[in-house]
């Protein structure tokens, strides 16, 4: 019907006639997921622990092709509805736009006709001479173009009706109105017609050939199948996300959501909500994993050297995701924007009663490294938290671009990504189910002063009550009070031996420039020569390990003496690290389980 769809047919159309459609789709969906079920939980595992023999086997393989068989019913019958209901809702709108034009076309008594052309009556008005005329009524026919001839001039040769002046003739004023009418009538046809074909293509696609036999094939076409639908139902889907609305506004949507509606969010458009904050986490970490794959065969067809660092890393994490962890693995974020995001907590932060997030810094992208050591950090800080509190989770949050060279470290990269911290941290509380759980925001190097910038925008980190600031080259702040917890409540860790915590101040860096250009132990020599020894002023700052900035500074192993290698440095790399720095390890799960009062102190520089 899409080619001769009529305005008629659109101003009659019942779009809950659709819905009731994809619904009863929807039941059918769900009686086939019930069938598999039974399939598999009651005669498959029923004949696995009773029989042994090759008949019990092959009767086995026909059980698992019969799952199958349920398992295709159950997902195409979910796109199908999914498909219905986003053609109801996108044509929603053309139908109002043709009603809107319809109730205005009837208040000026125009006549609408049935190919969309509108008619208007003729009127007496006034000549050039102040003589009542005839304007002749006339007809207009809906065009998205804009008139080649201005009002009032005819066509050439057309007699004038005002004798002197040649070329004029009276206007109707209802000439353009019912143009603006027919115009109004065209666009919202030719929408719906737009909105009609591109579902109609769609739910073609997901026909099934006769005699179903589902193969392993046919079931990786459920993937282009449900890659259609989204692209269809795009608009549909995307409208009802509340993007502008805080974590909590959020939380509530999603709370209350049809569990059919939050399947075809999952199953569908896990991108519009793997990343949102105030979603469960339980809900994110399932929509990302089914996102995952989505995005790593984006970045297979991209190409080139950054899509392939990210992709290999993408791919180390769903291998992580597919192994047992301890604590487990919750993907709370991913993508490929800038230098990669990714947040992965270990523990469930809605569980638990201590929950930490810690802001990676310097240097930091969703590459192998990330893969292996960062997310690491935040795996040991949840292990040593749960000794502690066994309810604790600690998650890495690469929710932003961090700066990849010390030489391009500015202010901006964190100022940016505060308000994203912040953001999230607010999503935490919003789904946290305890009473008053108690958070802990940590940053290191760099990301230090993110969570410092966090810290200071207005209302401070949503829900946290402790700061942990290690191996900071400064946070933009000149006390500790001005993070928003209480001094009592700022813990720094700072190694002697870490260059990063003796970054001079940008006076004094300027003067090291030639050499810090150059690289290699010359930088070393002449940085060390410019360290802060004897002040409190760092390059973001006073310096958090300094009396005068007024924190808790906790004691740390100086790690070994600073050699410059490939931009990094051991002594800066070991604060979560319970085997090359068991101290300081310690003292952060302490922090982060809720036990401040027990860290071991270390006196101020």
């Amino acid at each position: 019907m899409t080619g001769s769809l009529t305005w008629q047919q659109l101003r009659d159309l019942k779009t809950s006639e659709l819905t009731q459609a994809g619904d009863t789709w929807h039941e059918v969906s769900g009686r086939s997921a019930s069938d598999r079920a039974q399939v598999d939980r009651a005669m498959s595992a029923k004949l696995r622990e009773t029989q042994e023999s090759d008949s019990a086997e092959a009767a086995l393989g026909r059980l698992q092709r019969l799952s199958r068989n349920f398992q295709y019913v159950q997902t195409e019958c979910g796109l199908v509805r999914t498909a219905l209901n986003g053609l109801a809702g996108d044509l929603v709108d053309p139908q109002n736009q043709l009603k809107q034009a319809l109730e205005d076309a009837a208040s000026l008594n125009f006549t609408v006709h049935e190919d969309g052309s509108v008619s208007y009556p003729a009127v007496k008005v006034d000549d050039l001479t102040g003589a009542k005329q005839e304007a002749p009524g006339g007809s207009s026919t809906g065009s998205t173009r804009l008139p080649l001839d201005p009002p009032g001039l005819g066509p050439p040769g057309q007699q004038s009706l005002y004798p002197g002046y040649p070329g004029f003739r009276p206007v109707n004023p209802n000439a353009e109105k019912a143009q603006d009418v027919a115009d109004r009538i065209a666009r919202a046809v030719r929408s719906a017609r737009e909105i009609d074909a591109r579902y109609a293509k769609t739910l073609n696609g997901l026909r099934a050939e006769k005699g179903l036999d589902v193969t392993a094939a046919t079931l990786k076409d459920v993937f282009r199948d449900t890659a259609d639908v989204r692209s269809a139902a795009d608009m549909h889907l995307a409208e009802g996300v509340p993007r502008d609305k805080d974590p909590a506004e959020r939380k509530k949507w999603w709370d209350g959501l049809t569990d059919e509606q939050r399947q075809e969010y999952l199953k569908i458009a896990p991108d519009l909500i793997g990343g949102l904050d105030g979603i469960p986490a339980v809900t994110r970490d399932e929509a990302n994993r089914n996102y995952l794959p989505v995005l790593i065969e984006d970045l297979a067809r991209q190409g080139g050297d950054e899509a392939k660092t990210k992709l290999d890393a993408l791919r180390m994490i769903q291998e992580k995701l597919g192994e047992s962890s301890r604590p487990p693995m919750f993907l709370l974020g991913i993508g490929d924007e800038g230098n990669g995001r990714a947040i992965v907590s270990y523990g469930n932060p809605d569980a638990s009663r201590h929950v930490a997030a810690y802001v990676p810094g310097l240097g930091t992208k969703l590459d192998g490294e990330f893969v292996d050591d960062t997310m690491k950090r935040a795996q040991d800080t949840a292990l040593g938290a749960k000794e502690v509190d066994p309810s604790s989770a600690a998650i890495i949050w690469l929710g932003y671009d961090a700066p990849q060279h010390a030489d391009v470290m500015s202010k901006g990269d964190a100022q940016r990504g505060a308000p994203a911290y912040n953001e999230f941290m607010a999503g935490l509380s919003a789904t946290n189910a305890n009473e008053d759980p108690h958070v802990t925001a940590i940053g290191h190097s760099y990301g230090s002063l993110t969570v410092g910038t966090a810290a200071k925008e207005s209302g401070g980190i949503p829900g946290v009550d402790d700061v942990i600031l290690l191996g900071s080259p400064g946070v933009d702040a000149q006390k500790a009070t001005e993070l928003g917890v209480g001094k009592d409540h700022v813990f720094v860790g700072a190694a002697d031996n870490d260059p990063v915590t003796h970054l001079p101040t940008k006076g004094e860096s300027a003067l090291a420039a030639p050499a810090w250009a150059l690289g290699g132990p010359e930088w070393v020599r002449r940085a060390n020569d410019l360290f802060d020894v004897g002040d409190d002023d760092l390059y973001f700052g006073k310096d958090p390990a300094s009396e005068a900035f007024g924190a808790q500074r906790f004691e740390v192993d100086d790690g070994p003496r600073a050699v410059l290698e490939a931009g990094k440095f051991d002594a800066h790399s070991q604060y979560f690290d319970p085997e090359l720095d068991d101290v300081s390890a310690l003292n952060v799960a302490k922090i982060v389980g809720g036990r401040p009062e027990d860290i071991v102190r270390e006196e101020y520089r």
